[in-house]
């Protein structure tokens, strides 16, 4: 499997693991704890890093195919960034009630878009 292919399809597995394992915590460990809208922040949190965990899959497989464009790599990196802005943000906002970090979130959701932007726009000019 080619190198850059290879990192995202990692990735990909790592974040759907540590997905299942964050939404299994909220649904188990913090229902009791936290109050309902703060429980459906963090589930939009494990939603969002489960569905781009599948896209770093995708990105994974795309790249195999097109080692040799940029912007598909570029995209993978912009999604790991989404998460970890996107769905870090709401864990951490729900599990602590630290209002302000929601103001940072749209810059992950930002990153989502950018990201898929790119990866069409990279198969598109293949």
């Amino acid at each position: 499997m080619e190198a850059s292919a290879k990192i995202f399809v990692i990735l990909g597995a790592v974040n759907a693991f540590l997905a299942v394992g964050l939404g299994a915590f909220g649904a188990h460990g913090l229902r009791a704890k936290l109050t309902p809208d703060l429980l459906a922040v963090y589930k939009t949190g494990v939603e969002y890093h489960f569905y781009h965990a599948l896209g770093l899959l995708a990105v994974g497989l795309i790249a195999q195919h097109l080692p040799q464009v940029g912007l598909v790599r570029a995209s993978g990196w912009t999604m790991l960034v989404g998460i970890l802005i996107f769905s870090g943000t709401l864990y951490l906002l729900s599990i602590t009630g630290v209002r302000w970090l929601g103001a940072i979130t749209p810059i992950g959701g930002t990153a989502f878009l950018i990201s898929w932007g790119m990866l069409v726009w990279a198969v598109a000019r293949s």
